[in-house]
């Protein structure tokens, strides 16, 4: 079984809730720092931020990849998310954390077909599993859009 790794650099700089940084990949830089609605800067991304992204892209690909494994039409997916984070400020923790997707080309007569699939990706994201446990991750609403008629 092989070992992957996955490397970033960080930087920090100030005290506390007033500081800033940059977060820096192999293909991106990124500035974060602490949410304005926890009293910090505001500025870039911020840690909360980035666990949704995780979750949520690894649950977009996971989904796209068992919707076209089973044969349901699918051109793309759309993923909302939300984290919660409870207990601010004296024991913050994220609590919840939300996917709702939108298939993007899909059959809406199959809705519940695509809503088992939904579930499953929501079991096989490697990340999301990661949470569970510790956040209440689940699945929100999922929604169906057909490809557009051409003209």
């Amino acid at each position: 079984m092989s070992e992957l790794r996955f490397e970033v650099g960080l930087e920090w700089s100030g005290s506390g809730r007033e500081g800033a940084g940059r977060i820096v990949t192999d293909d991106i830089e990124l500035e974060y720092s602490t949410p304005a609605s926890m009293g910090g800067r505001g500025t870039g991304t911020n840690p909360e931020e980035l666990l949704v992204c995780a979750v949520a892209s690894c649950y977009s690909a996971t989904l796209l990849g068992l919707l076209r494994h089973t044969g349901l039409p699918a051109s793309a997916v759309r993923v909302e998310a939300a984290g919660t984070v409870g207990g601010y400020p004296a024991r913050a923790r994220f609590e919840r954390l939300v996917v709702s997707p939108t298939i993007v080309g899909g059959d809406p007569a199959r809705v519940g077909e695509y809503e088992r699939v939904a579930e499953t990706a929501h079991e096989r994201c490697f990340i999301g599993r990661t949470i569970a446990g510790n956040v209440d991750y689940q699945v929100g609403w999922v929604a169906v859009e057909p490809m557009p008629v051409a003209a």
